[in-house]
């Protein structure tokens, strides 16, 4: 008679945690002031403001938004400001920078967020490898955040997990 295949992770005392779970699903976009530069070089005052009075923003609705300039141009803060103005009305989230910049924002925001009672007292293994693209600050936040209260932190997948903090006694 063969025994009875036992899965000791999902009877151990082990949580798992993939930040993939918090992964927001809205879309992320980003606006490039050189679009609004002349000759995508210089900024002018006057061809800014119409544009901003112009555009419609509601395209930005429920979106994480990054505000950058690709262009090799010196473009005031006040700029940026002030597109940010506009899109934030809409926006889920506006930031001013690109895609990476973006994306470490909106982690560092979910990241906050977490209540991280639940894991009082816990081992917790971080799961690292996901289906998304979450920015490696965010794990390193989350671990910071998380050593506050679970009792042991290990990283990747329970076979083969790699201790990271063990609380002292």
């Amino acid at each position: 008679m063969m025994d009875e295949i036992t899965n000791r992770v999902e009877n151990s005392n082990l949580i798992q945690v993939s930040l993939d779970d918090y992964y927001p699903k809205e879309e992320r976009v980003l606006f490039d002031l050189k679009d609004v530069l002349h000759q995508g070089l210089v900024l002018i005052e006057k061809d800014l403001r119409t544009f901003v009075k112009q555009n419609d923003w509601s395209v930005y609705q429920d979106k994480y938004v990054g505000i950058f300039c690709s262009a090799d141009a010196i473009v005031p803060l006040w700029a940026f400001m002030l597109v940010a103005s506009k899109i934030e009305p809409f926006a889920k989230k506006v930031v001013m920078g690109n895609k990476v910049e973006l994306e470490k924002t909106i982690f560092n925001d979910i990241v906050s967020s977490i209540d991280y009672t639940i894991f009082k007292d816990k081992s917790v293994i971080v799961k690292g490898c996901g289906k998304y693209p979450i920015p490696e600050a965010a794990f390193v936040d989350f671990t910071v955040k998380l050593q506050n209260y679970a009792k042991n932190i290990l990283f990747g997948e329970a076979c083969s997990a790699v201790p990271l903090f063990k609380k002292e006694k």
